[in-house]
């Protein structure tokens, strides 16, 4: 059985590339396959606008900013809900700022697929546990696996990401 990536376009601002949804796909399942995760999941992915995402982020956190990604695991402790209708672990919902993905993409001098990918593979890696606002070395670690699940995809690295509100 295989993983499902649900994707929903809630914006207008950002036209979607042809191919961004494979991608996404392609990067969920590399972080997977990459934690070894044990069985089929799901996993939600929106696009929406920078207000949206503000008003997600003032509710959710408390920060009222547009930020790149916001994720919302619905697991504790490696255990997750299975969805009955399809045997999958629900592992929660990543939602992406397409207007910051665009912003951060010129920024850093890269595509907007690169630019979504790496916030997927971040997003993914929260909903599978990871953290790194709790110390400098779980940051590292975390920016360890990122890095090399992008080497995996074809997509290293160009720049560093000094951008500390994801």
């Amino acid at each position: 059985m295989s993983n499902k990536v649900l994707i929903r376009n809630d914006q207008n601002a950002v036209k979607v590339p042809s191919g961004l949804r494979i991608l996404i796909r392609r990067s969920c399942n590399a972080v997977l396959e990459f934690e070894h995760f044990d069985g089929p999941a799901e996993i939600s992915v929106t696009f929406v606008d920078n207000a949206r995402i503000r008003q997600l982020n003032a509710q959710y956190r408390n920060k009222d900013t547009a930020t790149d990604v916001l994720s919302f695991p619905l697991g504790e402790d490696g255990r997750y809900d299975t969805d009955a209708a399809n045997g999958c672990k629900v592992l929660g919902d990543i939602v992406i700022s397409m207007e910051r993905a665009m912003e951060q993409a010129e920024l850093y001098g890269h595509s907007l697929q690169r630019e979504v990918a790496y916030l997927t593979v971040h997003s993914m890696l929260h909903l599978l546990g990871y953290d790194h606002e709790a110390s400098g070395l779980a940051a590292v670690h975390m920016r360890e696996k990122e890095e090399a699940v992008l080497i995996q995809l074809g997509l290293p690295r160009t720049v560093s990401y000094t951008n500390d509100e994801t």
